[in-house]
């Protein structure tokens, strides 16, 4: 059921967010302190390519992972919370998409709080 809905999900919107991932991991990159956020954001486009059968659970993070979480809400984080909700707003109009919606509100948190967070 899982591989059905990733299907679906690259079709309807899925391609959408992991690209808004993948160029904020881009614009990350550019310089040597973001290099970390970078990483994390190639891994959440990876993730967002394939959220159905995956789950997400915000760790503990220590006081470098607090400081990254801060300065990743503060410049990029914000964005493609947004981004998400909005997506998610649209996915919702529908029953068909509900489920859908349900894995853009798991990358909206995601995408607040990305360091420290584990995918499993």
């Amino acid at each position: 059921m899982s591989l059905l809905g990733n299907l679906l999900w690259i079709l309807l919107g899925g391609l959408i967010g992991a690209l808004l991932w993948t160029v904020a991991g881009i614009l990350c990159c550019l310089t040597l302190v973001g290099i970390p956020s970078g990483a994390q954001c190639f891994k959440i486009a990876g993730l967002t390519l394939a959220p159905f059968g995956r789950e997400v659970r915000l760790g503990s993070f220590g006081a470098g992972g607090l400081i990254g979480n801060i300065l990743w809400l503060l410049f990029l984080g914000w964005e493609l919370c947004l981004a998400h909700l909005a997506m998610a707003l649209v996915c919702a109009v529908t029953i068909v998409g509900i489920p859908f919606a349900i894995q853009h509100l798991k990358l909206a948190r995601l995408s607040l709080v990305p360091f420290g967070s584990v995918v499993l």
